[in-house]
């Protein structure tokens, strides 16, 4: 999986020719097979682990690799691939917070966050032996900034707050996706979580709003649930809900009812995602943690999928 300089996701597969004989007699042949790859390149040995992996095959003898390309195609499955040795690679994590900059506008109205030194590593020659130094960083922002999650004190006052939020409820989350993205329609109403089992889940809505992060579109004409998705949600089980938009409530609607219903049955919210296009639908944990302050209802995390 590469990341193009203007942002762009793009997925790397192997196409190939094979053919496998096996150590028992009897032999098996392939043409134009394709299999995900996560580099840009897969060298033989590689490829030929892969293969009777992914197609479960024993007594194998040899496998001969012809033809072999990598070209640019979207992958098919989750992220799983197997080394050299034919053993599984490290678990993947996949990142899916903005990153908070000095003068980063999250929300218009509200101020930008300012990031300097509290103490630089030029004054901290003054406190430490020659060649020694630290640098301090200071920051003032309000709680909305970045990719943030709401807990039930954002909206209720006698709602929990972040110091009383459980690690359970935050990191390790059985996810999902639902994806919206080229829907001509804003509202996203209950029909569209239908289909997806999200009893028990963090469900994380995919709109592709995000490719507007930074820029006025983001801010205006955003896409967002719907008071009746907000209670089939509720109603359905989910733990979690997060958006990769500027907001899961219409921002002309003053009364906030998915705010409003999510928030009021515990049901956290984290808005302001990234990088959905790349998780799978299914079969990945997903993680949004806060520091844990008490009196606080949203903060900034550091939010990722493991897959």
């Amino acid at each position: 999986m590469m990341k193009h300089m203007n942002g762009e996701i793009t997925n790397r597969r192997v196409q190939f020719d094979f053919e496998i004989s096996f150590s028992n007699g009897g032999g098996l042949q392939g043409q134009d097979f394709r299999l995900d790859i996560y580099g840009n390149d897969i060298s033989d040995f590689e490829l030929a682990a892969l293969i009777v992996k992914e197609l479960n095959l024993l007594m194998v003898g040899e496998v001969r690799i012809l033809n072999k390309k990598v070209i640019t195609e979207r992958h098919k499955r989750s992220f799983s691939a197997v080394s050299a040795t034919g053993s599984e690679t490290a678990i993947q994590f996949v990142d899916l917070s903005h990153t908070i900059m000095d003068g980063l506008i999250t929300y218009k109205g509200l101020p930008a966050p300012v990031i300097c030194d509290f103490m630089s590593r030029e004054a901290s020659k003054a406190h430490y032996t020659e060649g020694t130094t630290f640098q301090i960083g200071r920051l003032e922002m309000v709680a909305n900034t970045g990719t943030y999650l709401d807990s039930p004190f954002h909206r209720f006052s006698d709602g929990i707050d972040l110091s009383e939020l459980g690690l359970p409820q935050l990191a390790n989350l059985d996810a999902c996706v639902v994806r919206v993205t080229g829907s001509e329609a804003r509202a996203i109403d209950y029909l569209a979580f239908a289909a997806t089992e999200v009893r028990g889940k963090a469900v994380l809505v995919h709109t592709g709003w995000a490719k507007h992060w930074a820029t006025d579109l983001y801010f205006e004409g955003h896409p967002f649930l719907t008071a009746s998705a907000a209670e089939y949600l509720r109603d359905q089980g989910a733990v979690l809900v997060g958006i990769d938009s500027l907001n899961i409530d219409d921002t002309e609607d003053l009364t906030r009812p998915v705010h409003t219903t999510l928030l009021r049955s515990g049901i956290l919210i984290v808005e302001h995602l990234c990088n959905l296009e790349i998780l799978p639908v299914s079969g990945f944990t997903f993680s949004a943690v806060p520091v844990k302050v008490r009196g606080m209802g949203t903060f900034p995390v550091r939010a990722f999928a493991k897959l």
